[in-house]
């Protein structure tokens, strides 16, 4: 019996954490269980040493101690408090005036929407159930195909888990020992994408099946000047000045900012977008802010309306980012600016009060313990797992896969999916993560490309039946009874759990496509991220000269100042050729590049 458990240990594991997992133990508590209960085990059979759990309080104080996770709490307090401060119904309700006199309209602004609070929220449950009770019972009433409401409603709520700065980049981050920095610049260009490749769906409905997706009728549209006019020809015009003062900036960017920060490198495209954007969005709400206080009546309704309810998110989102992506602050750092920023929006707004503190505060605590809790339980789960080499046992399980590299991406992405139907993206973080990295180092795989990758991937674990988080939320929030609409007076029939379903499958297979997309295209990814210096040989070569000739002279005025000579070496040490240092260093240098 003894022999079996040790040749089996790495198995049995696995089966325990499965036992306690299905008698409803917390996943914190099942996996430490696990871990403690199996560590016990392997010192009884001989497996492991009496000391095996020593070091284990030094590993916990040093997850307390990780500056990265603090990024955790400072970022969800910043959207719970937009999210609190009715951020969502003002973005929801303006966007939809933009976009609401064309067929898709509705659910363009809900996308976008989605984006913007993904961006500043960063929570999917208060994105689904805000736009759930804001933007759905609009699309039922003006006739929306349903499947398409409830579809763009869950999945441009889950966009929170792509687009940075998001809690699954950050979690992503700290298990696969990479920065949450350079993970936000590989997540930005595909998240971004992703939102495009919806909007291009919106169009393409729009075009082949325009009864599904109509336009807002005239009288829906609140925002008229006082002839008649819609307010549309004034933000376009605003837009153009801001665009200009953008595309300036982006041509100017590295003479502007190299020369503050000190830097010699080119910036990142990402970089450079991020900070035009910042400076066009400054601008817009300076010339708001000019024509309201000097009454010059420059701007429609409608302009003013987009630019002060627009604006001040899209600034807090693209200053964060920004100040990211130039090294300025870390993304603690920049988690921190961003809630207070968000303190400072809510104030502005007026919705800002004790009892929204209070409630911001409790709920940022609730969610920062759990990921806490379940980062020490996996902890503790890997420390017994790693002493029994169960990462050798892990990597052995794909030494078999066919296609190498590509099939256990392929392999590891169908995994994840399936995962995501049943348990929640930071099980999957904190589980199945550990396990895969090191197989993933050895088979030379960069470790932000895979992190991206799979964090695409896991925004689908919102979206897939039977399980899929947003899909509850837009269920908790959905008409489940028939009603009658407040405006029109029309009988609305309720919203079944099955057109709820079926509204995610089209979003599904996009995400599917986005991740294809990914696997295969890296430098989406990759090409986001510092460069390594390049090092020319020549110049290593001058540099070792240059040295040598200083060091000899400095010899020489030894020599002539009266410095004893050096001693010439034994004959046995000429002998054995000596290893030639400038070699060395030359091959290093040729290995890094």
């Amino acid at each position: 019996m003894t022999e079996l458990i040790a040749n089996q240990f790495v198995p049995l594991m696995f089966a325990g954490l499965l036992f306690f997992l299905l008698t409803g133990f917390p996943v914190a508590f099942a996996l430490a269980a696990t871990g403690l209960f199996f560590g016990f085990i392997g010192m009884e059979v001989g497996l492991f040493p009496s000391n095996l759990f020593q070091a284990l309080p030094l590993r916990v104080i040093g997850i307390m101690q990780n500056e990265t996770l603090l990024a955790i709490p400072f970022f969800t307090l910043m959207g719970i408090i937009l999210e609190r401060s009715r951020m969502a119904e003002d973005l929801l309700a303006t966007v939809a005036q933009v976009f609401g006199p064309v067929r898709g309209g509705l659910a363009v602004a809900v996308i976008l929407v989605g984006a913007l609070l993904a961006a500043t929220t960063g929570v999917v449950a208060a994105a689904v159930i805000s736009m759930g009770l804001i933007s759905l019972p609009i699309m039922l009433r003006y006739g929306y195909n349903r499947t398409i409401a409830t579809g763009t409603i869950t999945a441009s709520g889950t966009l929170a888990q792509a687009i940075p700065p998001s809690l699954v980049l950050i979690v992503l981050a700290d298990q696969l020992g990479r920065s949450v920095g350079d993970m936000y610049k590989g997540a930005l260009i595909p998240g971004l994408m992703l939102v495009g490749l919806y909007l291009l769906f919106i169009a393409g409905v729009a075009i082949f099946r325009p009864k599904w997706v109509p336009a807002l009728p005239p009288e829906a549209r609140i925002y008229r000047e006082s002839s008649g006019a819609s307010g549309h020809v004034s933000l376009l015009v605003l837009l153009a000045i801001c665009a200009a003062a953008s595309w300036f900036w982006g041509m100017n960017h590295e003479a502007i900012i190299n020369p503050m920060i000190g830097r010699e490198m080119p910036p990142a495209g990402d970089e450079v977008v991020i900070m035009s954007i910042t400076v066009g969005s400054f601008l817009a709400l300076a010339l708001a802010l000019v024509n309201r206080l000097l009454r010059l009546g420059l701007l429609s309704k409608l302009a003013e309306q987009v630019t002060f309810v627009l604006i001040p998110p899209l600034v807090l989102i693209f200053l964060v980012l920004g100040t990211i992506f130039l090294g300025v602050a870390t993304p603690t750092e920049g988690g921190a600016m961003g809630a207070v920023g968000a303190l400072i929006m809510a104030a502005g707004r007026r919705t800002l009060s004790v009892s929204l503190l209070k409630e911001a505060v409790e709920n940022t605590t609730k969610l920062s313990i759990f990921v806490l809790f379940i980062l020490i339980g996996s902890t503790v789960f890997s420390f017994t797992f790693n002493a029994a080499d169960g990462h050798i046992w892990v990597e052995h399980l794909f030494d078999k896969l066919p296609g190498g590299q590509l099939g256990f991406l392929l392999f590891v992405n169908l995994l994840v999916f399936v995962l995501g139907m049943f348990i929640d993206f930071f099980e999957i973080a904190f589980i199945v993560i550990p396990l895969l990295v090191p197989v993933a180092q050895s088979m030379d795989i960069n470790l932000i490309w895979f992190g991206v990758l799979l964090a695409m991937n896991m925004q689908t674990s919102f979206l897939t039946p039977p399980f899929g988080f947003a899909l509850f939320y837009l269920r908790s929030v959905a008409a489940r009874e028939d009603y009658t609409d407040e405006v029109t007076g029309e009988r609305i029939p309720a919203v079944t759990t099955s057109q709820i379903y079926k509204g995610s499958i089209a979003f599904i297979i996009l995400q599917l496509i986005m991740v294809s997309v990914i696997l295969f295209n890296p430098g989406l990814v990759l090409g986001n991220l510092d460069k390594a210096v390049k090092v020319d040989d020549a110049q290593v070569m001058d540099m070792l000269n240059n040295m040598q000739d200083l060091q000899m002279g400095g010899e020489e005025e030894s020599h002539e100042a009266g410095a004893a000579p050096t001693l010439e070496p034994p004959p046995a040490a000429e002998e054995a050729e000596p290893e030639d240092p400038t070699k060395a260093l030359e091959e290093s240098l040729k290995k890094t590049e």
